[in-house]
This record gives C-alpha cells, sequence and structure tokens, in this order.
C-alpha cells in the first residue's frame, strides 16, 4: 500500500504552451525534387483517375491488401472541394506514358482539436528498389508540413499514413527512416451471417429507421458527438460529411432517432458539451429531428474475390454520448447485419480502434465478430 493518503492528490504540472503552428511544422519554402526511377514527374489531373486506379490496385494485389478500388473512388479524389489537387498530388510517368508512382496529401477542413494532414503514395512492383518511394514520401512530408503551416490552425498537429499489417517489410523501414511511428491499431472483423441475428428493442421513444437523406444532417451531427471523445477522431463539416459515397448503400443503412427528446436536459449540458454540442444544441432548439445512434454501410463489390466471400461493411457505428447503454449500437448493428443477410451476403464486415473508449470491440466480440485482418496508422506528432 502506497503511504501516501488517499486524499492527496498528484498534481502534473501544466503543458508548456504549443509553438506557433507556422513554427512548429517547419515547412520548407520549396519542395523536393523526385527525380528516381527515370519517370516524368507532374502534378495529377482528373484524366489520370482510369490509370491511376490501375496503379492503385496493383499496388494492392502486390503487397496482398484486403481491398481493391473503383474508377468512382479514385474519381472522388480530384472532386473534394477543399482538395488543390495541382499542389498536393504526384505522379511518376514512364516512357510509355504509364503511371508507376504517385504521391498525395489530404486534410480535413473541420478539424478543431488537432490539425491533421494524411499521406497516401506508392510505387509499382516493377520499379521498386529504385530510390523511388523515399523520395515520393521525401515529397510527401515536405508538402504535408506546408499545408500544416498554412493551416493557421493554432492546434496541436498530426502527418499520418496507414498501413495493413501485412506490409512488406522495406516499407514499413521507409516510414521509420521519416520518423513516423505505429500509433494506432485496427482491427479488422468480420461476423457470420448464417448465425441468428438478435432482435434488439428500444425503449422509450427511440425507434429504428431507415436511413433517409433527411436524416442525413441530423446523422452527421450524431456522428460528430459520438465521436468527440475518441481519439483521433474530429469533426466532419458537411461537405466532407456527404463527400465520397460511391459505394454507400443506404439499403443496409440505419438510424435510431428519438421521437420525444428531453430537450431541456439535454441542453442543460450544451455549454460544457456534457451532453450535446454546440451545432446539436441549435438543431434541438429549432426543433430538427434528433438521430441518436447510426449504422452506415457500404457494398463493396470488387473485394469479394479478393476476400473470397460476400460481405456488408459497417464504415460507422455510433452512439450520442447521452444515450449510451441503451443498446442503442446494437439496435442499428443488428437491422444492418439482417439487411446484409437479406440480400445474400456472407458476412458483416468492420474495422473497429483497437482502443475504442466506448468498448466497441468488446460488444462486436458479443455478436459473434472475429478479426481477419489488421491495419495500422503511422504518424509524426508535432
Amino acid at each position: 500500500m502506497s503511504s501516501a493518503s488517499t486524499t492527496d492528490q498528484v498534481v502534473h504540472p501544466p503543458a508548456p504552451p504549443l509553438a506557433p503552428i507556422a513554427e512548429r511544422a517547419a515547412a520548407p519554402s520549396t519542395l523536393p525534387a523526385v527525380t528516381a526511377g527515370d519517370l516524368t514527374w507532374r502534378p495529377a489531373t482528373s484524366a489520370d483517375a482510369p490509370a491511376l486506379l490501375t496503379l492503385r490496385n496493383d499496388i494492392a494485389e502486390a503487397d496482398q491488401e484486403p481491398y481493391r478500388e473503383t474508377l468512382d473512388e479514385i474519381e472522388e479524389l480530384f472532386t473534394a472541394p477543399w482538395r488543390d489537387v495541382a499542389a498536393d498530388t504526384l505522379v511518376g510517368a514512364d516512357a510509355d506514358g504509364a503511371l508507376r508512382a504517385y504521391a498525395m496529401v489530404d486534410t480535413n477542413p473541420g478539424d478543431a482539436r488537432t490539425v491533421r494532414v494524411f499521406l497516401a503514395g506508392g510505387v509499382h512492383p516493377t520499379h521498386r528498389a529504385r530510390g523511388i518511394g523515399r523520395e515520393v514520401l521525401a515529397w510527401q512530408v515536405a508538402r504535408a508540413r506546408q499545408v500544416l503551416a498554412a493551416s493557421g490552425k493554432e492546434l496541436p498537429a498530426r502527418l499520418a499514413l496507414y498501413g495493413e499489417d501485412s506490409d512488406p517489410p522495406a516499407k514499413v523501414r521507409l516510414y521509420a527512416r521519416f520518423g513516423f511511428a505505429p500509433r494506432r491499431f485496427y482491427a479488422d472483423l468480420r461476423r457470420d451471417l448464417a448465425a441468428p441475428v438478435p432482435e434488439v428493442p428500444l425503449d422509450g421513444s427511440l425507434r429504428l429507421v431507415p436511413w433517409s437523406p433527411e436524416l442525413d444532417e441530423a446523422t452527421r451531427l450524431a456522428h460528430n458527438d459520438a465521436f468527440r471523445d475518441h481519439w483521433g477522431s474530429e469533426p466532419r463539416t458537411a461537405e466532407a460529411w456527404t463527400h465520397g459515397r460511391s459505394h454507400h448503400a443506404p439499403q443496409w443503412s440505419f438510424l435510431v432517432v428519438d421521437d420525444a427528446p428531453d430537450v431541456d436536459a439535454l441542453l442543460a449540458g450544451a455549454e460544457t458539451e456534457d451532453l450535446v454540442d454546440e451545432e446539436t444544441a441549435a438543431a434541438l432548439r429549432a426543433g430538427e429531428p434528433l438521430v441518436v445512434g447510426y449504422q452506415m454501410a457500404s457494398r463493396y463489390d470488387e473485394d469479394f474475390p479478393v476476400r473470397g466471400y460476400s460481405f456488408g461493411y459497417t464504415d460507422i457505428l455510433g452512439v450520442r454520448r447521452a444515450y449510451r447503454g441503451r443498446r442503442v449500437a446494437v439496435a442499428a448493428l443488428a437491422a444492418g447485419m439482417r439487411a446484409f443477410a437479406a440480400d445474400g451476403m456472407q458476412y458483416a464486415s468492420l474495422d473497429v480502434d483497437t482502443e475504442n473508449p466506448s468498448g466497441a470491440h468488446g460488444l462486436y466480440a458479443s455478436l459473434g465478430y472475429e478479426k481477419v485482418s489488421g491495419s495500422r496508422m503511422y504518424s509524426i506528432e508535432i
């Protein structure tokens, strides 16, 4: 037993104030040249989408990644209104015009707690071991630092990239060489839909409904509230929330609404965000519908042959903090599983942060989800 009194408190010194983001980002005035591999380098354009799709899928096959992409997904990379494609992308073409490497950096316009820049890139398997990957990543890091510096957001900052647990060792070593450390780990789970799906009654004025466009903004607000206490999560703006839905499956997506919320009780915690955030408070005062939980799903047919089975995919599952403990997530998830099964899918699939603070990993295990593979986020914290 400690000799300290149980009333003693450990006083931690306050964290030192952050230096200005323009200083912390250490952004270079010019970007490093990419010259390796005898390739011609230029920014990507929307006309590159088919070639970029081929390149990315060739890389995914070589690295045994458990997914493939579609042209619609690639075209979405060029249509996000907040992206500066000319400044934030790079492609390398060989003498025949075929793309052999690419680089992209991207940021989230809604970041309010940590300003982040995400890096994505790769080299075709036929052009590896030529120094291309090293130069491409150097360009990405430099450009990402410029984006951070230009953000003007005086917040903690992060450069981040994602990889599979099965990534080639050379790729992992390259990340480490540039200072990226594995920071977060994710589990790819699946659940056999041949097993019975539980019926989950909801209490009080809670009601399960199909997703609809009319409730989509209320769902965005629910998402931003649900993930306020999740590491690495940031608010989604309306434009970011609706962008990139080429695989969205509305017939597989379900919401839980509260038809008679205790508005006064919810608003009582608005100032401290104990129960609702400011956007939700405004919606409640305006009499807007209150979505309290959601299961948003997508269909990735191109992944079925890669994985060897068909599946419905839960992109995001969340519950407002004021409604946790009322089986809202289970009801929405079970509705999605029944919809998957009704359309002939063999499995329900999703990814979960292994350190999710809401206990989601335990929830999925209790419903029969099992790990299939894993991925991780590497980052440089600034």
